[in-house]
Parts: C-alpha cells; structure tokens; sequence
C-alpha cells in the first residue's frame, strides 16, 4: 500500500474496504445507525431550541408587547427555511456520498475557490461550536450553582477533554453515550409543548418573579428591518442542520438511506419543537426578562414550578454542554475530504481502528480549548460569531444545488433551493452587519485567512509532487554502490546487532566514532580501537577527530566526504538505539541517535535507518 508520503499529490490514504472476504464485518460495526446519527450529528440542532426562539423574542422586544406578537410568524419563516434546508442537504447526501456538505456541492458545482469558501466557513462554525456549546452548558450549570463561577473556564476545559476523550474511541461510542440525553432532552422539551397546549394560562412564572423585564421603554415600530433582524437571529436555531450531510461515511450502509433518513428526522423535530414553543410564547404572553431564559419562563407556565421543571433544566444544561459533539462528528471527516484534495496535511485522512479521524477530533479540541481559554469561558464573547459561518456554508450549498437542479432540467428543485440561497444568504448579511462592531469582524478575517492556508498547502503539494514527478513514467531503476556508515561507542550487542544488519544491507560497511582532544577522551578512543582489533569482526573503524564535543556534525562531513569522493555511492547511516523494557526508562537515555538523525538529515542526502535493539523485561 501506498504511504502518505510518497504520494504527497495524490488522495491522501488508500482505506481498504469495510466488508469483504476476510474483514468480517470490520468497519460496520464502527459505523452509525440512523438513530446514533440523529443522537451524535444533531446535539447542535436539537440544543438550538434553547436560544433560537430566545434570540428571535429578544430582537422583537425593541418593539414592546406588539413587537412580540410577531414571535410566530417569525418562526414561521425559519420553520420554512428549515424545510428547505432539510430538503436540500437531503439531495445533498444523494449527490455526495462522500461527505463534505457545503464543501463537495460548492466545489462541484460552483468551482474549487468556492469550495474552500465554503469549507472554511464549516471549519469556523465547526470550531465555534464547540466553544459557545461547552461555554453555554456551563453557564447554565453556575447559573443554578453561583459558587462554581469563579471556576467556569476549568469547567469548560474538563467537559471538552471528556468529550475529546468520547470521541477518540469512535464514533459510535460517542452516539452510544449522547443517545440517553438527546432522548431526555426532546421528550422534555415535547412534554412543554404538549401540556403547555392543554392550559388555558401560565401555571406559574415564579421563575420571572422579581427579575427586570427587557421589553424596551421607547418602543420602536414594527418594521420590514426589526422583522428581518429577528429572522436572521432566530436562524441560530438552524445551526447545526448540515452536519449530517458532512459525515455521510461515518453511517452504516446503506449510507446514504440512512443518513437521509437520519436529516429528515432532525429536521421535524426541530421544526416541531421551534413552533410549538413559539405557540406557547404567544399563548402565554410571555415577556423577556433578564437573568431567565424564555425556555426556563415556557416550562415554569407550563409545568410549574415543580420537580418536572428542575428535570428540563437539567437536560438543558447537559445536552447544551453536548452539543459540541456535532462538530467532533462533522469536522473531521470534512478535514479528512480537505486532506484528500490536497488542502489540508495528509495525516487528517488517516483514520484509527474504530473508524476515528483521531487528529481531526485533537486538532478541533485543541482550537476549541483555545477559544475558551481567549473567552474565558464566556459565552458572551463567542456568540456574535457563532451563527455567520453557517450561513454562508448554506448559501453557497443552496446556490450549488440550484446549478445541480438546472443541470438536471429540474427547475422547480432549483427555484425552491434558489428561494433558501436567498434567504441565507440575507441572514448571513444581517447577521454580519448587526454583530460586526462585537466581533463578527474576525469572521471577515478569518474566512479569507483560512482559504489562504488551504491554497498555500495546496501549492505546497503541487510543489513536491512536481518535484518527484508524479504522473510521469520514471527511468528504469539501476543498482549503486551502497555504502552503510554505523556510528559506535563502543562494543556491546548493540555493536554486534547493528553492524549485523549493516552487512545484510549495503556492499560495503564502515564503523565511524568520533573522538576528541581531551585525555580521558583519548584514552576511551585508545581503549575502543585496542578493543576493535582483538574482536577483528572485519569492518573497519574510522576515527572522526572533533574539537567541539558535538557528535552529529562531524558524521554528517563524513558522509559529505564520501559523496564528494565517490559520487555514484548510495549511502546509508545506520543508527542503533536500545529501546528499554519500560517507558519510564526511556526519560534515561542521552537521545545521542537522534541527535544524529537530525544532523544527517539537515545536511546530507544520505538515508536514514535507526535500528530498535530491544532490552528483554527484567535486566
């Protein structure tokens, strides 16, 4: 099989197949169901409804009470937006078996520059999501516990190292845990529509008693520009929607069936729960207050203040602080797509035994924890860029799928995906132009700077797959004459082992040791070369005399002298190293051999070979 780095221009990793004579069954069971799709890929989503209907009351409140009867037809809209979203990413897992989203259908259909546009967008929303997950579900817990505030931002490090850790073990470990939750969650939150329909009034709202109200004093009119900012910041509630259609192979197959069947179910309960909670704002004419959430105010009217309340709000917090996991279940496999196009490194299409993109869950927990340490856990800071990403991601999809439909003579299809382009495509401009001053500049930066990384690996690529001739058919291969240079110190198995394998490699073998000038220095050399002779094992010693007590630079003239005086020779610098029984023991070795690799390698072309002597346990 090829390596990764011998193929630097070409697809990353070649993975064998999942089913077959011989793999029983190996890649299946690693894989997801439809259910453990919806439960890993739609935490986002589902926690969207604790602050996507927040979002759209807190904008109508500029225009008092009369402001928040447009809560539902608000709602409405996004419920609309919703549909097409689904129905589009639908198609696009048809079309894209491979996963990648926005990414593969912006690439397909809109060019490469695109693509990357779009794939930089998802990477950002990807990492923010992680942040603004784990910062919202542990402001939620301080909230109810006020003594843990002080110590927020370990908090917020230990949930995401917890959830790292889930998902290190595969992806179906990760849908295993989350399904208990996602499960608690949704049947809360349809409990609180449900009986919140069969009441008359709110049960009870001690849960506002003796909070501030947020509806403004100067009211302003009800606007085409109010309606048009609270539909742009209720469509945070959609965030999260395209996620499925990024990990389409990490679904059982049938793939495809199955991860549509899994966007499908995301999209009608986050439709059902976004409207009913709606009607139920609405019903119970509630009214924003400060330090409650609207989801908190819905289920106190509809449950009352009792234990069923606490059990809502407790899911809440947990599946918030979970909802990080979409991205752990998105981005990796969009970093492995990347990779295999040549604009991310290679080693992010490598996948572990469990079918985990293991350095694309680290790199995202590394850039998740990096955000929450800038934030300092403050959810605040991170929201106003949340939401933007997204929505170009979904621009750029629905724009590539109106192409598609028009390819494919479907102009209906194309007319109802050119309808949600525009929508997002609003949304995304109103959200940038609303939130630029609290942030939502770095998103402006930060979507260019990404796409200038991805170009840079790719003509990296180019570069090194030009340069090894990639595509073209090489000359016939010719045998040289090998020369292997070992380095020693003195004589023990080491010695033995390694000039062993020096004479099976090469035509012609060569000890090297490197002495200096001091007297205790001089002795050992005497006492080696006195040492060499009575063993005689028939390769010759050569002593590299160094002023400076530095090994790795006198070996490596060497070996420059060898090419300077005998230009056809292939040489070989084989390094034994004693590899010890226990890992402890390695904190006691002097790292001479890869001293030596380093210099060799900065300074010649010679190759490399470190040999392993392994020390039996308990000598």
């Amino acid at each position: 099989m090829t390596t990764v780095s011998e193929r630097p221009g070409a697809p990353a990793i070649e993975e064998p197949p999942d089913t077959g004579p011989g793999v029983p069954d190996s890649g299946e069971r690693h894989r997801l169901t439809a259910v453990q799709g919806l439960a890993a890929l739609s935490l986002d989503a589902m926690a969207s409804v604790a602050y996507g209907p927040e979002a759209v009351v807190l904008v109508l409140a500029a225009a008092g009470g009369h402001g928040l009867g447009f809560t539902l037809p608000v709602t409405l809209a996004i419920a609309a937006l919703l549909a097409v979203l689904v129905a589009s990413y639908r198609q696009v897992i048809a079309a894209f078996p491979d996963g990648g989203g926005s990414y593969a259908a912006a690439k397909t259909h809109l060019g490469r520059r695109t693509g990357l546009v779009a794939a930089a967008s998802l990477v950002l929303d990807y990492v923010l999501n992680v942040a603004v997950a784990v910062t919202a579900g542990v402001a939620a817990l301080t909230s109810a516990f006020p003594g843990l505030y002080g110590d927020r931002l370990w908090l917020c490090l230990g949930v995401l190292a917890l959830i790292t850790a889930v998902n290190l073990r595969g992806v179906v470990d990760s849908a295993r845990a989350f399904v208990v939750p996602t499960a608690v969650f949704v049947g809360a939150i349809l409990t609180v529509v449900a009986v919140g329909l069969f009441r008359d009034g709110p049960v009870s709202t001690e849960a506002a008693t003796g909070h501030a109200s947020v509806l403004a004093d100067n009211t302003t009119a009800v606007g085409a520009l109010l309606l048009l900012k609270a539909f742009a910041a209720g469509c945070s509630a959609l965030t999260g929607v395209e996620a499925i259609a990024n990990a389409v192979p990490s679904f059982r197959a049938p793939r495809v069936r199955r991860a549509q069947r899994a966007e499908v179910a995301l999209g009608a309960l986050l439709g059902v729960m976004l409207i009913g909670l709606s009607v139920l704002i609405s019903r119970f004419g509630l009214q924003p207050v400060e330090g409650v959430t609207v989801l908190a105010q819905l289920t106190d009217a509809s449950l009352g203040h009792t234990w069923a309340f606490y059990v809502v709000q407790c899911a809440t917090v947990v599946l918030l602080a979970l909802s990080a996991n979409t991205s752990f279940g998105g981005l990796p496999v969009l970093m492995s797509l990347l990779a295999r196009d040549n604009y991310l490194p290679h080693v992010f299409a490598l996948k572990a035994d469990r079918q985990v993109h293991r350095h694309g869950v680290l790199a995202l927990a590394v850039a998740g924890g990096a955000l929450l340490v800038f934030s300092g856990g403050d959810t605040n800071t991170l929201v106003p860029l949340f939401a933007i990403g997204v929505f170009v991601g979904f621009t750029l999809c629905q724009t590539g799928m109106v192409r598609h439909w028009r390819a494919a003579g479907r102009p209906a299809k194309a007319l109802l995906n050119g309808f949600g382009a525009v929508l997002t495509g609003v949304a995304a401009v109103v959200v940038t132009a609303t939130k630029f001053t609290a942030g939502a500049w770095l998103i402006v930066l930060a979507l260019p700077a990404i796409v200038c990384v991805f170009e840079a690996v790719h003509r990296a690529y180019g570069r090194i797959g030009e340069g090894l001739g990639l595509g073209r058919v090489p000359e016939a291969p010719r045998r040289d004459h090998s020369l292997v240079v070992v380095p020693v110190s003195g004589l023990s198995r080491l010695t033995h082992e390694a000039l062993n394998a020096a004479v099976s490699l090469g035509d012609e073998v060569r000890a090297v040791t490197v002495t200096h000038p001091d007297p205790e220095d001089r002795a050992a050399a005497a006492a080696l070369r006195s040492a060499w002779e009575r063993w005689n094992p028939g390769v010759d010693l050569v002593e590299l005399p160094s002023p400076a007590r530095t090994v790795g630079r006198p070996v490596a003239a060497y070996v420059r002298r060898v090419y300077r005086y005998h230009p056809g020779t292939r040489v070989t610098v084989l390094i034994p190293e004693v590899e010890p029984a226990h890992l402890w023991e390695r904190l006691l070795q002097n790292q001479r051999g890869a001293v030596l690799a380093h210099a060799v390698r900065r300074d010649t072309d010679a190759v490399i070979c470190r040999l392993r002597f392994r020390l039996p346990p308990g000598r």
